[in-house]
């Protein structure tokens, strides 16, 4: 069952400690005089409980990190960890019922199998809390060399409907039929993001010269939300094209909003032009829910090596749960510990090796403590 941590946080909100209340209501002071946030949520500035599912591989070993960062820092949340893995046949009702509680999760990744008919409990958790917007923030970290420089992408996909989604049936033996909706609430999501967090371009990413049908709802739908936003810039681009001009031109992309098999692919093709997945923080957020997690996806739970070695980078994950207190609206928070791993990353002391260091998940994240403000 859910395993509470952070016993400070508890002492936190029942002691009537002067300074402790005073620090929050400083917090909740930057919050009114701050316009602009990564995924718009109200809160009251009260320490927040969150659920924590580690998941599996590299999982433990990330969100470990971010526990020990967090409580480094006295972040106001504390969390309820439920036990998590991908062979499961159905996400636990427990963890369902705490995400609706406490409205927010972090989690490692779930293993997902490949074939055989078995679901992802990945698109179980986003189809049954209807987190339909998957958020991967794509850029360059300073002191990170890379082919590309100028790089700053957020790729935002339909999360839960589509061919990704796993939408299909076999009508007959040897007939196979995927189903593909489009979503208007995608297209407003891409450019309300846009919009709250000073972005200047929204490009569309889509197949609508072969899927003239669904890609072209898309596009009707994603052309009648710029109509209402004239301050940002919009243009569509064939997913063929955009696969190119990605690894060519990456520095012409603002946010790109796509249907879902496509934005995944763009979503991992991105994470690769700035570093990989390890550095890549992303979300999925509903109208009443939000799990953060690693941005990218692809190999997001490691391999043996990298488990027995304990050399999974924790960036991403530490990266993403500054996505989170930013969404909990505690942005000092978040500022702080972004700029604890960028000066971290910027430093090039303690990187793991898909960074081309050979540092440990722990000394990555030792480091991360020392560099806190």
């Amino acid at each position: 069952m859910a395993r509470r941590s952070a016993p400070l946080l508890r002492r936190l909100v029942s002691a009537s400690s002067p300074p402790a209340l005073q620090s929050l209501t400083d917090h909740v002071g930057v919050l009114a005089r701050r316009t602009v946030t990564y995924m718009p949520r109200p809160g009251d500035g009260a320490p927040r409980a969150v659920t924590l599912i580690p998941g599996d591989g590299i999982g433990p070993l990330v969100t470990g990190a971010v526990r020990q960062v967090m409580e480094a820092m006295h972040a106001p949340v504390y969390f309820e960890t439920y036990d998590v893995h991908g062979d499961m046949p159905t996400v636990p009702p427990a963890i369902i019922e705490s995400i609706r509680r406490n409205k927010v999760c972090i989690k490692g990744g779930l293993a997902t199998p490949v074939g055989g008919g078995v679901s992802s409990l990945n698109m179980q958790l986003r189809k049954e809390l209807d987190l339909y917007a998957s958020l991967v923030h794509c850029s360059n970290l300073p002191g990170l060399p890379t082919r590309h420089e100028g790089v700053d992408i957020v790729v935002i996909r339909e999360n839960t409907e589509g061919e990704y989604s796993g939408l299909e049936h076999e009508v007959v033996p040897g007939v196979v039929e995927s189903l593909k909706f489009c979503s208007e609430r995608i297209a407003k999501y891409a450019f309300e993001y846009a919009y709250l967090n000073n972005r200047k371009k929204v490009t569309a990413v889509h197949k609508a010269n072969i899927m003239k049908l669904a890609d072209g709802l898309f596009l009707e739908s994603c052309r009648e939300v710029a109509s209402k936003y004239p301050g940002i810039q919009y243009n569509e681009m064939i997913v063929d094209n955009c696969s190119m001009q990605l690894v060519s031109k990456p520095e012409q992309f603002d946010v790109m909003v796509t249907p879902n098999l496509y934005g995944n692919l763009v979503a991992n093709t991105a994470a690769g032009i700035v570093g990989g997945t390890g550095i890549m923080p992303g979300g999925n957020v509903g109208q009443d829910y939000a799990i953060f997690e690693q941005g990218a996806s692809a190999g997001n739970v490691g391999n043996e090596n990298l488990v027995e070695q304990k050399k999974a980078n924790p960036v991403a994950l530490l990266l993403s749960s500054a996505m989170m207190l930013r969404h909990l609206q505690f942005p000092s928070f978040a500022d702080r510990l972004e700029t604890a791993v960028k000066r971290v990353v910027a430093e090039g002391t303690y990187r793991t090796k898909d960074l081309g260091g050979s540092s440990t998940t722990q000394e990555v994240t030792d480091a991360v403590v020392a560099n806190l403000d």
